[in-house]
């Protein structure tokens, strides 16, 4: 076993030395763009506001409140939309409420139930306000979200357990996105709403990562609620940040990143200390660094985005992170992605002019789940960048879909 190992270290090897060059090339010619005062407007709970929950917590799977969604929030490729309020299981591994927003298509349900779409969504923050299922969906993801609804899939578009809900989100922490991704499916369908068995995760950016993790755990985590989990659609999957950010410290990364990378750091951080209050993070941060790590508690993305501008992820470090013991351990059991322990096919797909999540990311994983044989179907998009992505992933990711749930 140890040669194999060896030899799969390798390809790895290589394209994380290529995602520091890329890296560097990429960020040290991007073209920041000024931040803008945030227009996101006042969340809309649907009469149902979850900050606090004083009601019982109901077991992993059961729902505990279902509501129309606001039809503010709604889709117009849904002829009908709720908001669900469900029980699931936290980082710290304790019973926890969690939210979505369930999307159903026009129309009379097929014998037997829509077969389901579960949507993993990108960054929106880590603050109650910045849950998704309390806002008006993007344009993209209106967009992608209706085009499921349009090809005859329900969409159960699960917020993450701390959005919206009491404690914090566990930012690109997968292992506790995919509980509650799959009991937001299980509650869906226990709450009688007309959904087939049959489903699969959908992802993109760091509902990419969740998507792909999620994968690793359906069969497991779904089988005992009766769900049939059919593959995933991954695009601009975050894979890997733990080989980098590992060597986080004074003056590295060596080059300025732009403002979303600087961010996203932010974000991992908070979460990160959450995770491991026990590791002593605020020890190793200025106290400027201590300030951004404290509002990324509560900012959505644009207002954190305005309030890091120009800030380094590098000078918010007074010492660096291999200061912790163990410190790749800890990363990569918190937000690593899993290159096996697929059991059914995956779509992977990757812009070649990301800036959000630089290509290599994605391709470094796509190496070693090939290398160990994984159910993995591979596309790249020269031309695309992060949001472009999805809209160019919609003919490929169509097709593979109908394939796999057919």
């Amino acid at each position: 076993m140890r040669p194999s190992a060896t030899r799969s270290r390798r390809p790895l090897a290589s394209a994380i030395v290529a995602f520091v060059v890329v890296l560097a090339v990429v960020v040290s010619s991007a073209v920041l763009a000024p931040a803008t005062a945030s227009a996101r407007p006042a969340p809309r709970w649907s009469g149902l506001d979850t900050r606090q929950w004083n009601q019982p917590i109901p077991a992993p799977g059961v729902t505990a409140a279902t509501v129309p969604l606001d039809p503010a929030l709604s889709l117009p490729d849904a002829g009908r939309a709720v908001r669900q309020a469900y029980g699931t299981i936290d980082q710290h591994g304790r019973t926890a409420i969690a939210t979505s927003a369930v999307f159903l298509p026009h129309g009379a349900p097929p014998p037997g139930g829509w077969p389901v779409v579960a949507w993993a969504h990108g960054t929106t923050g880590l603050g109650d306000d910045c849950a998704p299922s309390t806002q008006p969906r993007s344009e993209r993801d209106a967009d992608y979200l209706g085009h499921w609804l349009r090809q005859g899939y329900a969409v159960v578009a699960a917020d993450y357990v701390g959005l919206g809900t009491p404690g914090l989100l566990s930012y690109l922490n997968g292992q506790v996105a995919a509980h509650g991704i799959v009991d937001a499916v299980s509650a869906a369908r226990a709450d009688g709403l007309p959904l087939s068995p049959a489903w699969a995760v959908v992802g993109q950016s760091q509902g990419a990562g969740a998507a792909l993790v999620t994968a690793t755990r359906a069969t497991e985590l779904g089988g005992p609620a009766g769900l049939d989990y059919r593959g995933v659609v991954a695009t601009g999957a975050p894979a890997n940040i733990e080989q980098l950010f590992q060597w986080g410290g004074p003056g590295f990364p060596p080059v300025a990143l732009p403002t979303g990378l600087n961010l996203y750091a932010f974000y991992i951080l908070a979460g990160f200390r959450d995770q491991h209050p026990e590791l002593g993070v605020d020890a190793l941060l200025t106290p400027r660094g201590r300030q951004m790590v404290d509002a990324a508690e509560h900012l959505c993305y644009q207002d954190m985005r305005e309030a890091v501008g120009e800030f380094q992820v590098s000078q918010a470090l007074i010492r660096p992170l291999k200061d912790i013991p163990d410190v790749y351990g800890h990363l990569r059991r918190y937000m690593g992605t899993p290159a096996a322990g697929y059991d059914r096919p995956v779509f992977l797909g990757q812009g070649l002019l990301d800036l959000d999540v630089p290509a290599p990311s994605a391709l470094s994983l796509a190496a070693e789940m090939t290398l160990n044989r994984q159910p993995l179907e591979l596309h790249v998009y020269p031309d695309r960048d992060h949001s472009g992505t999805v809209y160019a992933a919609i003919p490929d990711a169509t097709a593979f879909a109908s394939r796999v749930m057919g």
